[in-house]
């Protein structure tokens, strides 16, 4: 177990991410192979330590929407906020619009390394996406600041 585990150490150390995700270099393949390690092995251990960063994120990336939809939702809370809401008067500000988008576009990306389905239509929340992009140009070249707490990632 000890020489699987110096493996998978020796695989994270190595590994480079690049646009098809972790691999390793030419040179760390060939000292791998020099301490006997066959290609299947080496091959199991990139995808180990890939899927792990992957959940990683996911995990990082749901608990940052969770915190904020908590957070948000808080707001409505109160009996004066949950009327106003119940009377289809609730309102999100476009930076809370912005925020969650920037999450669920996080966990969207690394979900479709895993998902076996056809991912869910995008074009409305890309669409969004885009104009959100779009809102902070617009701002910039107008010479006004970002809305506060904008960048927030959470």
């Amino acid at each position: 177990m000890g020489r699987i585990v110096d493996l998978l150490g020796e695989v994270a150390a190595a590994a480079e991410g690049g646009p098809e995700g972790l691999t390793l270099s030419p040179d760390a393949w060939d000292r791998l192979r020099s301490d006997d390690w066959r290609d299947e092995d080496i091959e199991d251990a990139l995808s180990l330590v890939r899927d792990s960063l992957l959940q990683g994120e996911l995990v990082d990336a749901a608990d940052s929407l969770g915190s904020r939809l908590i957070e948000l939702l808080g707001e409505f809370g109160d009996a004066a906020s949950f009327a106003s809401a119940q009377a289809g008067e609730g309102r999100l500000s476009l930076e809370a619009i912005g925020q969650l988008a920037r999450r669920v576009a996080r966990i969207e990306e690394v979900l479709e390394v895993y998902r076996d389905a056809a991912p869910p239509d995008r074009s409305h929340f890309d669409a969004l996406r885009r104009r959100l992009a779009d809102h902070g140009i617009e701002a910039e070249m107008r010479g006004d600041a970002a809305p506060e707490g904008e960048d927030d990632e959470r």
